[in-house]
């Protein structure tokens, strides 16, 4: 797994903290920076305020600067004055230019104010003579930062609150709409539409979610090839109980009603007989499709095998000319002798049910690389080309087939899931001469073949 889904979240995660670090910080010195400075309207009332005092000054009225300043300061409850800077050097200093240009008292208006400092700081406005300044303690309603811990308290809490929500509302979608659309599959799914798949909806997703709804659609395939391939294996099944029924009904009939049933009695026998074996074969094919099982328990000789179904073929089908062609040993590993001679018995059956009396029946077989190959030829009608596949569909019979007893269309496709069981495979041809050839391959070791198919 590539784990695709792992990294996206945690490049989103880690890009998301980086990102609202670097917005709390930048928001943070921003605003602090912002709110430092005096409000416009309160650096304009402190500059008109100097103004007074200075043409109050100018005028010599000190009686009335001196009213002024007491009234300033019981109105805004702070303190004021108007002072002189005249420096005096002493022992020999000297003093340069810069220092009288750039000596200060207190802070200009347009100065940042340092939030931290609990007193307020002294602000002053210089006068033309520039030895002469009006000073005023910062009133405590011109004071800036008044809303500076609401600020903090909104970065540092309500801000990342706000982001996080954000980024796992991001990541919940993200999560949620495939697996939403997996919930509606699955649900859609268990009301009987076999057809819905997941994936596709997906679109260029490629991540866990995608490998998970992969897997669902697999599942559903095989699930609802299952359900149809029980469905139609019920109904032919059905189909196919329907005319021994039939006939053993109309049996019980005459025995009620008095009729000579002696003989009915081998036609009641021969049904049951059809009826059992069909019941039998439909439950061994529906275990093989259904648990697709791994037959690999027997170590067996084909040759040997080949020669106890031939001799039983030659007793059930004395017309029939059979030859065979075996080796004098054909030993396999990992498989499954009651599975191969079912399923070999049914192909030769099959030959030999639709090869008329007297004519030949070839079987053959050859090793080949890494196993065995059986052809087993008949000279009966043939199939046609684009029924070749179909005749190992349960319970299908080709048109013209021959219409002997005894055979109700699970041969072939019970022998080729028997042959697939134990690794092998079987094909359908037909002889350029007529007639049909069936191909059944063998792995010699089925184990070595799985283990360097592997590699």
């Amino acid at each position: 797994m590539n784990r695709r889904l792992l990294w996206k979240l945690c490049a989103t995660l880690a890009l998301g903290t980086l990102a609202l670090v670097w917005v709390i910080t930048f928001l943070g010195a921003e605003t602090e920076q912002q709110m430092s400075f005096i409000a416009e309207r309160h650096q304009q009332t402190l500059k008109a305020w100097g103004r007074t005092a200075e043409r109050l000054h100018d005028a010599g009225d000190e009686q009335a600067l001196a009213n002024w300043l007491n009234e300033l300061q019981q109105r805004e409850e702070t303190w004021a004055a108007v002072v002189r800077s005249d420096l005096q050097p002493l022992a020999g200093s000297v003093l340069t230019q810069r220092l009288h240009d750039g000596f200060r008292i207190g802070r200009s208006e347009e100065w940042k104010i340092h939030l931290y400092f609990e007193e307020n700081p002294i602000m002053e406005t210089t006068f033309a003579d520039g030895h002469t300044h009006f000073l005023v303690l910062l009133p405590q309603r011109m004071r800036p930062g008044t809303y500076l811990p609401e600020v903090k308290l909104f970065l540092k809490i309500a801000l990342p609150l706000a982001v996080l929500i954000a980024l796992s509302l991001v990541i919940y979608r993200h999560l949620m709409s495939p697996l939403r659309k997996l919930e509606l599959a699955t649900r859609a799914f268990s009301e009987g539409n076999l057809g819905v798949r997941v994936r596709a909806l997906l679109g260029n997703r490629n991540d866990e979610l995608t490998a998970l709804a992969e897997t669902f659609d697999s599942m559903a395939e095989r699930t609802g090839q299952l359900i149809l391939s029980q469905r139609h294996l019920i109904a032919d099944l059905s189909h196919e109980l329907r005319t021994p029924l039939t006939r053993i009904d109309m049996a019980v009939s005459c025995v009620e009603e008095g009729i000579e049933t002696q003989h009915l009695l081998p036609r009641i026998r021969r049904e049951c007989r059809l009826m059992r074996e069909l019941v039998e074969d439909a439950l061994t094919l529906a275990w093989l499709e259904n648990e697709k099982p791994s037959l690999d328990q027997d170590s067996l000789d084909l040759t040997d095998l080949l020669d106890s179904l031939l001799e039983d073929a030659r007793y059930e089908y004395p017309g029939h000319r059979l030859h065979a062609e075996l080796p004098h040993q054909a030993e396999i590993a990992d498989s499954s002798q009651r599975a191969l001679a079912q399923a070999i018995e049914n192909v030769i059956r099959n030959a030999c049910t639709h090869t008329p009396e007297g004519d030949n029946v070839w079987i053959a077989l050859h090793p080949e690389p890494g196993g065995f190959r059986l052809t087993v030829e008949d000279e009966g009608p043939g199939v046609a080309p684009e029924h070749l596949e179909r005749i190992f569909t349960p319970f299908f019979r080709a048109a013209g087939g021959s219409d002997k007893p005894g055979g109700h269309g699970l041969g072939l496709a019970l022998a080729r899931r028997q042959v697939e069981a134990v690794g092998g495979r079987i094909a359908a041809e037909n002889r350029v001469s007529g007639g049909l050839r069936m191909t059944l391959r063998f792995p010699a070791c089925r184990a070595d073949r799985e283990k360097s198919a592997g590699t």
